[in-house]
This record gives C-alpha cells, sequence and structure tokens, in this order.
C-alpha cells in the first residue's frame, strides 16, 4: 500500500521539467499554488526534474552532490515523486532504495523523453522499443524499494512510470500493456509520439484508449493524461471526456506558480514580487551550482501581459546575477525588501 492507494482524485501533477521544476520553483508553486488547491476534492502531487540514476550510481563525489541537489526538496511540495531515468535495472534498484531513504512519497521511471543523449544511453523514449528492459527496470525499483522499506520499518513508496502513446507511431496497443502487466500504481502518458515531440497537438482520445486497456485488464493503475493541458478547468473537463484518474500539467506552469490554485494573477507588482521571491530563492538553493541564465526562460513568462512589460523583459534578460535583477526592479519603483 503507497498513498496512491487513498489519495483522491481527481488527481492534478506539477510535470517534471529539467531547469524548470527545479527545488527552488518548486517551492514557491507550494507556497502560492499547491498548499490552497482550487479544491478540497482535488489531489495535488509533485515530481522533481529527472535524474540520472546512473549518475547516483557513477559519478565521482562532487558530480554526485550535485546530483542530489535535484532530490532536495521541501515539507510543503508533499506528496512528492522523484523521477529518474536511466536503462540498467541493477543500478535503477539502487535508485529505489535511494527514493525511500530520502523520504520520498513514490518513485517515477522517465520512459517518454524524446532528448537524444538520453536515448543514447537507451533510456527516456527509448525503452518503448524494449519492452523487456523497461519491465526489468521496473521489478528493479520496486524490488529496491520494497527492500529498503521493510528495512526501514516505514510504508511502501508509490511506484510509477511517465511514458508516450508510442515511438514512431501510436503504439498503444501493444506498449500500454506491457507496462501495466508490472502492476504500476500511476501510469503517466503524454498524448504525443516520440517523434512528434511537442511539435503537434496532443490528441488526448488517446488515454481514453489506455484507461479502456487498463480496466479490460482489470489493474488497479491509475492513469493520468499529460499534453497540452492549460489550467485546472481544462484539465478536469479532459479527465471527465476521457475517464483518466488526473492530469499532468506542464508548460502551464511557466510564470504563474498560481496554476493549481485557479487565480488568474495579472497585477504587475504581484507578479514581480514573486519573481523576485523566486529568483533569490534559486540563487540562495541552486546559485552556486546551475547558470543564472536559468531564470531568464522564468522572467519571459512571469514579466508579461501589461503595458511596459516587453521593455522591463529586456532589461531584466541583460542582467547575470541577482544584484543586477534587485537593481532594475527598484529601478521600477518595486518594494524589494
Amino acid at each position: 500500500m503507497s498513498f496512491w492507494d487513498h489519495i483522491k482524485k481527481p488527481v492534478l501533477i506539477l510535470a517534471p521539467m529539467a531547469d524548470v521544476t527545479d527545488a527552488a520553483f518548486r517551492r514557491i508553486i507550494a507556497k502560492y499554488s499547491k498548499q490552497q488547491g482550487a479544491t478540497p476534492d482535488t489531489s495535488y502531487v509533485t515530481w522533481t526534474e529527472f535524474v540520472s540514476a546512473d549518475g547516483l550510481a557513477k559519478a565521482t563525489p562532487e558530480g554526485k552532490a550535485k546530483l542530489m541537489r535535484d532530490l532536495v526538496y521541501h515539507e510543503s511540495e508533499r506528496p512528492i515523486v522523484a523521477q529518474f531515468f536511466g536503462s540498467n535495472p541493477e543500478i535503477m534498484y539502487e535508485a529505489g532504495k535511494l527514493a525511500v531513504r530520502l523520504g520520498y512519497d513514490g518513485a517515477d521511471i522517465n520512459m517518454g523523453c524524446p532528448d537524444k543523449s538520453i536515448m543514447k544511453q537507451k533510456a527516456g523514449a527509448a525503452l518503448m522499443r524494449d519492452p523487456k528492459r523497461a519491465r526489468e527496470l521496473i521489478r528493479a525499483l520496486k524490488r529496491g524499494a520494497q527492500e529498503e522499506s521493510e528495512k526501514r520499518g516505514v510504508p511502501m513508496i508509490g511506484i510509477s512510470v511517465k511514458t508516450r502513446v508510442g515511438y514512431n507511431k501510436v503504439e498503444i496497443d501493444s506498449w500500454i500493456p506491457e507496462l501495466l502487466a508490472e502492476d504500476i500504481d500511476v501510469l503517466t502518458v503524454h498524448c504525443r509520439t516520440m517523434k512528434e515531440m511537442s511539435k503537434v497537438p496532443a490528441r488526448w482520445e488517446h488515454i481514453k484508449e489506455v484507461v479502456a486497456i487498463r480496466n479490460a485488464m482489470g489493474k488497479k493503475t491509475l492513469i493520468i493524461g499529460n499534453g497540452d493541458v492549460k489550467d485546472i478547468h481544462d484539465a478536469a473537463e479532459k479527465i471527465r471526456e476521457t475517464g483518466a484518474d488526473g492530469a499532468m500539467l506542464g508548460r502551464a506552469i511557466f510564470g504563474n506558480p498560481w496554476l493549481f490554485s485557479g487565480e488568474v494573477v495579472t497585477d504587475p507588482k504581484e507578479r514581480l514580487k514573486v519573481m523576485l521571491e523566486h529568483t533569490r530563492l534559486f540563487a540562495e538553493l541552486l546559485g552556486d551550482i546551475k547558470n543564472f541564465a536559468i531564470m531568464k526562460k522564468h522572467y519571459k513568462a512571469y514579466v508579461n501581459g501589461w503595458d511596459g512589460a516587453k521593455e522591463l523583459r529586456e532589461k531584466l534578460m541583460a542582467e547575470e546575477d541577482i544584484a543586477g535583477v534587485e537593481k532594475v526592479l527598484v529601478g521600477e519603483g518595486l518594494d524589494i525588501k
């Protein structure tokens, strides 16, 4: 039994996005959105950015310490799931044990990332071409987590997979049953193939097909749809239309840490205040290991939708550190205390 067995449905999930949903942004989202969800009848779950299982096992002490920073989380983010990528079952077994030691609520294997460097490692979306290895990875993760849970006398964590509807074409009928056969707690399905990446609209009708397969197999696995979810209202409609148990929201979170609260914040001062708080938290938690330029993708989204936003955005994009950003905001008359 894991937390997934008694979670309220529908479930709304923060998608794992590399160099976006890092420890700093997740904490901001938890503060302004997740903790005060739009309705008490909905559950909210956080995913970390994906982390290399191989890196955690094989990197130098310095490299491993850096990767471990991606697995730092705050209690306000719970329930929270650690996402790993890799192709070695023995190493994935160790990842399962690590997730338990770190106190995560769940552990997820990425089987959908289309990044070429990831697929060269036979991980991510490449696993859709190797169902046997994919199933071995699930078993290994589950076994590691189970053994560590028993050793520590703590509840079993949730085991899940995030994937796509196929590699070069839709392969739901052959691919999805392979995953469901392993009795995972949750299966998140991005409604595009690997080849399509995000270049075509997500086809949520495929989620309905996945739900039907799950039901026909008599499995209890929760099905989560992913792709082009605009906000929590759009998520609710897609869930209702497909029979899914929940939806994962990704790009909609850019510049909108209020997303899961249902609140639409347009006041420039409020948006800039939270943007600055986000920047300071990034500097505090990650400034020594991550490039400050990562924050600029957020500035593009935060500073938008009002007269003068473009000019302010250009000034912010030219800065290289938090001091420069604070100076720009003071010039705009924002109280930065």
